[in-house]
């Protein structure tokens, strides 16, 4: 028989939306093979004496893939850091009333991060931002940051308000 899942959340894929997991994932894989393959071939370059120019700028892109993908993940397999050495020792009731907070006041923290992307974004969207060497495109790159911040509010929200097996 298998361990009943944590926190008294539903297990399965009923319990969060699959259509985000593969796009999180996909964002991940992305961002990881850009970032690993610019710098393994600027670093072997290197050696071999070809460079690889704007091997900098490719990893940086790769990171907001990386880092975008990686948090919409977190939030959505609900693996996000969090201390139980205080919850572990409340009621099932006190545990559950504390999650939905934290996850309300998450939400707001991605709010306000989206927020405050959506305001520089439409500020800068006229200004061409590219990168200097390989003229990537800045407002693409905040769009897909705008995107999964606006993804991981929701997601948070939806886990304040969802019956998560503990008693609100």
């Amino acid at each position: 028989m298998p361990a009943p899942p944590p926190h008294g959340i539903p297990d399965g894929d009923d319990a969060r939306p699959s259509v985000l997991r593969p796009i999180a994932y996909g964002l991940g894989a992305i961002g990881l093979g850009l970032t690993a393959s610019s710098d393994f071939i600027a670093v072997a370059g290197r050696h071999l004496g070809l460079h690889l120019l704007g091997s900098i700028e490719l990893t940086q892109t790769g990171i907001v893939f990386l880092g975008a993908g990686a948090m919409l993940y977190a939030t959505l397999e609900r693996h996000h850091a969090s201390v139980h050495m205080v919850t572990s020792r409340l009621s099932a009731q006190t545990a559950a009333l504390l999650r939905r907070i934290m996850s309300v006041v998450s939400a707001a923290v991605f709010l306000g991060i989206a927020i405050g992307t959506a305001w520089v974004m439409s500020d800068l969207w006229n200004g061409y931002e590219m990168t200097e060497l390989l003229q990537i495109p800045i407002r693409w790159l905040r769009a897909l940051w705008l995107v999964a911040s606006f993804a991981i509010a929701a997601l948070f929200l939806r886990q304040a308000f969802q019956n998560d097996g503990g008693e609100a």
